[in-house]
């Protein structure tokens, strides 16, 4: 078993820890050494965000996300997922790469791609994974043998509660966490352990009146206050969702082609948003404001080349073009447009040829509309 999930032989009951309040400053202090912002402990309680989430599968909101649906109650039963737990560590990140393209900027620019900028660095799943392992080894080195396993995206885990219960933040009304001294650029992580530590106090909500959120949505996916529907989602529709893109949907995506991040770009705790200090999730391969054009050109090789080590390679090469042409047919004419659409018409794929076809309609809809504009038509 891979030692990021491995899970220890639980030791004989114990009836409390020696200075645990203490040892959990040591464990916070260790966390920041390693590179996370925050730490924090909740208890295994997570019954109202249950009922929470049983609503949100039985209305059909997680899409074709079947693995949400998947392991009965184990997502919100941490004792069930793993037999033992009775806390969690919780620990954030911070990821927001400094040194990339304005967001705003990228977005405003129509052939040019945008992608969520928690991608645009290296797959942050394993790098967290094994530094919350070398969290667990040294405290292991400090009170002896202990039940643990480690996870980032890796099980059924309700993070975001979780984190919540921790203290870590509050879940904003775009169902995000946050965090009045750093926003919401950040990961989050966790250690399920069997030690009775103490727990913290629960994050509190300031979200107040704000709305930014609903409103900057581009595809309503955020239905109402702390509800989202991931079928309307862009980061849904564009790596999580496997076959045609919605055609009433693919206008609004514009130039979107790996996420989204609108509703934290405008929500107002962001202008407290630290830069990472980790350079493995600063920009690789130009992707914080690449053409369109010359993405849609990469084939598969390429595709695989360029997004090693990325949390982008998971989408695959058929849904990376299927992206990219809806990306460009919401865009201008523009030659190069039109020329690296049509290099793709006869692609293999029946999902690629669909959405080129949607695109190069689009183009030519435009075009004519501009040559009736112009008094040429």
């Amino acid at each position: 078993m891979p030692p990021e999930t491995r899970t220890h032989p639980h030791p004989p009951a114990r009836p409390g820890l020696p200075d645990a309040a203490a040892l959990v400053q040591r464990l916070r202090q260790w966390a920041r050494a390693l590179g996370f912002s925050a730490l924090g402990v909740a208890d295994a309680r997570l019954g109202q965000d249950e009922h929470r989430l049983q609503a949100w599968l039985a209305a059909g909101r997680h899409g074709a996300m079947r693995f949400m649906a998947a392991h009965g109650r184990r997502r919100s039963r941490p004792g069930e997922l793993v037999p033992g737990t009775l806390r969690i560590l919780s620990v954030r990140m911070d990821y927001w790469p400094g040194t990339a393209q304005d967001a705003w900027t990228v977005l405003a620019r129509p052939d040019l791609g945008y992608l969520a900028r928690y991608a645009l660095g290296r797959d942050y799943h394993r790098l967290i994974r094994r530094r919350l392992q070398r969290l667990a080894r040294q405290l292991e080195a400090a009170i002896g043998p202990f039940g643990y396993r480690v996870f980032c995206d890796s099980a059924p885990v309700m993070e975001k509660p979780l984190a919540r219960n921790a203290g870590l933040g509050w879940i904003g009304k775009h169902t995000n966490l946050i965090d009045r001294r750093s926003g919401s650029w950040f990961f989050l992580g966790e250690i399920y352990t069997d030690l009775p530590l103490p727990v913290d106090r629960p994050a509190t909500d300031h979200c107040g009146t704000c709305h930014a959120c609903i409103d900057a949505c581009p595809t309503g996916a955020i239905v109402a206050p702390y509800q989202l529907d991931a079928r309307r989602c862009i980061a849904y529709l564009t790596i999580e969702h496997p076959g045609s893109i919605p055609v009433a949907l693919r206008p609004a995506i514009g130039n979107r082609v790996f996420g989204c991040d609108d509703c934290q770009l405008v929500c107002p705790w962001n202008r407290f948003a630290r830069p990472t200090a980790v350079p493995d999730f600063q920009p690789r391969h130009g992707l914080d404001a690449p053409a369109l054009a010359d993405l849609l050109a990469w084939d598969e090789a390429e595709f695989l080349a360029r997004t090693e080590g990325s949390a982008i390679r998971r989408l695959g090469h058929l849904r990376w073009l299927r992206n990219l042409s809806v990306a460009l047919g919401n865009g201008p004419p523009h030659p190069r447009a039109l020329q690296a659409l049509q290099a793709r018409a006869r692609h293999p794929s029946p999902l690629v040829r669909e959405h080129v076809r949607w695109a190069l309609q689009r183009l030519a809809a435009r075009t004519r509309r501009q040559q009736g504009d112009d008094g040429s038509y």
